[in-house]
């Protein structure tokens, strides 16, 4: 009896070794599946401002395309793109879908001579710029004011809800990837203020929906800054700080040092009073532009959570105390893991 009682005891140990094994296996199995995926999401910054798809410097390369291409110029913009419908206009840009040997692309001509300079600017930023969170740019015409770039279909980062909202759509209302865009927006805020160009400050972002119009959504649901017409370089080495237009800024979006300081004692606003600030004021912004771009979704209050520490940290007055937009970065994609880990560890459960 007891031979036998051994017998059997052994046996089912020896049975149960192989299927803890297997468990265990399956696990490092699905954590090795959960590291790659999430490497896949969040690239290194090397990677982030690398050249668009690998190539040379002053060359293009959209998605359809076999070969990277020069810089079209002006005698080819003139002969080859041809326009086909207005699709916006600013103060500075009026801009047009068109097309270049079957490619869809967005041309943006000058609207007056007035705005020439900020023009310039944007173009010039373009080019020092170019990268995988910068729109690529496709060519230029100096004499004739006109730069082409890539066109997103999906439009400006205001038309996000919109596109959510459409039934092919439905299926990325998710807070996966709402939180992945809030984290592109902070990480294009990281590469412009430690970009080739030095530390820029995004001045048109006076309010949120001007925030959100300086971005566009793309296919695959990411984001790229299109427009940099205002990009003021901050070096406090050189003593060079920023003010974001001549006029008197209002509202609670803007970060504090960004208000007329001396609005309560009645003295008018002037603009050579005014004090200069640095890229901290970009920071100021993050939370209420995550709040907006996370919308109403399952899953959001739990983010909103997660990052309440760095976003109180991001309203602090004092613009020295607040993080870097690298700190802030770091927190949005730890939040993210963490998530998505828990979310896969509660599915195995089941």
């Amino acid at each position: 009896m007891l031979s036998t009682m051994g017998q059997s005891r052994s046996s089912t140990i020896f049975h149960s070794v192989p299927v803890v094994a297997l468990c265990l296996a399956a696990l490092l199995l699905s954590n090795v599946m959960l590291y790659l995926y999430l490497d896949s999401m969040y690239q290194t910054d090397e990677q982030l401002v690398s050249s668009h798809v690998g190539c040379l410097p002053q060359h293009f390369k959209m998605v359809t395309m076999k070969n990277c291409t020069p810089w079209l110029q002006c005698a080819q913009i003139n002969t080859e793109v041809r326009e086909l419908k207005v699709i916006g206009q600013g103060a500075v840009k009026k801009v047009y879908l068109a097309e270049w040997k079957g490619q869809k692309v967005a041309v943006s001509k000058l609207t007056s001579l007035d705005y020439l300079e900020d023009f310039l600017h944007g173009l010039s930023m373009l080019q020092a710029l170019q990268g995988s969170q910068v729109v690529q740019l496709v060519g230029f015409c100096l004499e004739d004011h006109i730069l082409v770039t890539e066109h997103h279909p999906f439009g400006s980062l205001l038309n996000l809800d919109g596109v959510l909202a459409q039934e092919q759509h439905q299926q990325h209302n998710t807070w996966q990837i709402r939180l992945r865009l809030a984290t592109d927006y902070v990480s294009i805020l990281h590469y412009l203020h430690n970009s080739p160009a030095g530390r820029r400050v995004m001045c048109d972002s006076n309010s949120l929906e001007k925030t959100l119009s300086q971005f566009l959504l793309t296919s695959d649901f990411h984001l790229v800054v299109n427009d940099l017409d205002a990009l003021p370089e901050v070096d406090p080495v050189r003593g060079l700080f920023v003010k974001c237009g001549h006029r008197e800024l209002t509202g609670d979006f803007v970060a504090p040092e960004q208000l007329w300081p001396f609005r309560n004692m009645g003295i008018p606003f002037s603009d050579d009073l005014m004090p200069e600030y640095d890229e901290k004021t970009d920071i100021w912004k993050i939370p209420d532009v995550t709040w907006l771009l996370m919308g109403r979704v399952p899953g959001g209050d739990l983010v909103h959570f997660h990052l309440f520490q760095i976003h109180e940290e991001c309203k602090r007055e004092e613009p020295k105390l607040r993080p870097s937009a690298l700190d802030v970065l770091k927190v949005y994609r730890s939040v993210y893991s963490s998530m998505v880990r828990d979310n896969a560890g509660f599915r195995d459960m089941l």
